[in-house]
């Protein structure tokens, strides 16, 4: 038997006789809302066409949105993630599924706040981006700027949101504030965070802001959101709310819930300082390696070849010296390498002890105190724009967008 989306269905199941709608179907598994509301996944099979009892009421074709045209325009790029996700009952998993229409459909707050234009370049979890998708979304806010959006907003998984978030940073000078936005907890369950983070990044799309960062829960109460610098930022936790930190310096912005009000820091961007230009090409060519004691020297055999490489190694930036000379060796062969460190706060020295002194001499470039996720994808930028060494070492040691951030711990 074979059923379409809103049929009356009886299920006889567990002894039980159900009757519900069915809501969708796959591997021979029927998903049916119950009368209770509740919905349940039992094998297909034991559905049956149900003419006696009406179900629940299905659910009819959705009503155009009503928008307010006279409020600020704000773009939502919907990339997927916890923050456009749901249940899936046949797995029991998270999965990305809500488009960015239903997102404005499931917060009616946000109604309030713009009127918005929708686009979804992709739908995928964090784990899936790629750098020429990096280019894919850096492209698309451009254009939606271009067209007339005060804001853009993206919505992205949180597990590599700070990597995307810095590459469209460093591809594009905006006019405008783009908030990068995710969940750390889907919709259907009450803590969620979807809600109060999509909010307070509408609220920061209309703001004076005029940069690229990262809009997630201050605290893991619902007080606030914090607006992190797109380069400075790092996913600290995997689970709670408010798992994303400023690193070496504190947030550009707060936006206090449920009021709204976005306070802006004295080194925020503001709106309308720089002039809307997109610099999209990247070298994907380029690795990030943690260094740890013991580490086999042959694992730096893996990125020959390479175009650059990206070391987070320890304390001032040092590796074991019998790591040298495959570095050296790479160096020879034109792969740019970059010395990072593991350590959160602080710079990388490789003048003060031999070791250090040694990695210079084998061609590792300085990195300052970007972090490694942020540098290696500086690393694609510049060698993406560059094909000289000299002007690449010094792009990767010229702050551009924040990440060699020395003057730490501003005060707001």
């Amino acid at each position: 038997m074979t059923f379409s989306n809103s049929d009356p269905v009886h299920v006889a199941f567990a002894g039980l006789d159900l009757h519900g709608i069915y809501i969708s179907g796959s591997d021979g598994n029927a998903i049916v809302k119950l009368s209770s509301g509740y919905n349940i996944c039992v094998p297909e099979l034991l559905c049956t066409p149900d003419t006696d009892h009406p179900g629940v009421q299905p659910h009819h074709a959705a009503e155009p949105l009503k928008q307010d045209a006279t409020l600020p325009l704000l773009s939502i790029i919907s990339t997927g993630g916890t923050i456009a996700s749901t249940v899936d009952y046949r797995t029991g998993a998270v999965s990305s599924k809500f488009t960015a229409e239903d997102i404005i459909r499931s917060i009616p707050e946000l109604a309030g706040i713009a009127h918005y234009h929708t686009v979804q370049p992709f739908n995928i979890l964090s784990e899936n981006m790629n750098p020429s998708m990096w280019q894919e979304l850096a492209r698309t806010i451009r254009d939606e700027i271009a067209a007339g959006a005060a804001g853009v907003i993206v919505t992205h998984g949180t597990d590599t949101m700070l990597y995307s978030a810095a590459a469209v940073s460093f591809m594009l000078e905006t006019p405008a504030p783009v908030i990068f936005v995710g969940a750390q907890r889907s919709a259907d369950r009450p803590s969620s965070d979807n809600a109060m983070n999509a909010i307070c990044s509408a609220k920061a799309g209309v703001s004076d802001l005029g940069e690229v960062v990262v809009c997630m829960h201050a605290t893991s109460d619902d007080v606030n959101c914090a607006l992190h610098r797109a380069t400075r930022v790092r996913k600290n936790h995997t689970s709670r709310r408010d798992a994303f930190q400023s690193i070496g310096r504190v947030p550009v912005g707060i936006v206090s819930y449920p009021d709204g009000n976005v306070t802006l820091g004295k080194d925020a961007v503001l709106r309308g300082t720089h002039e809307l230009r997109l610099f999209d090409r990247l070298e994907p060519h380029c690795g990030l390696l943690q260094y740890y004691p013991g580490m086999n020297p042959a694992v730096f055999d893996a990125f020959s070849g390479y175009a650059g490489l990206i070391i987070a190694g320890t304390g001032l930036g040092h590796v074991g010296t019998d790591c040298i000379e495959k570095i050296a060796a790479l160096t020879a062969a034109g792969t740019f390498v970059v010395m990072t460190s593991q350590c959160q706060a602080g710079e990388v020295c490789d003048r003060v002890y031999e070791t250090g002194r040694d990695l210079l001499n084998a061609g590792v470039v300085e990195g300052g105190n970007m972090l490694p996720e942020v540098a290696l994808v500086k690393l694609m930028w510049v060698l993406g724009n560059t094909t000289r060494r000299e002007d690449a070492v010094r792009m990767m040691q010229t702050n551009l967008k924040g990440e060699l951030d020395y003057d730490l711990w501003r005060e707001m």
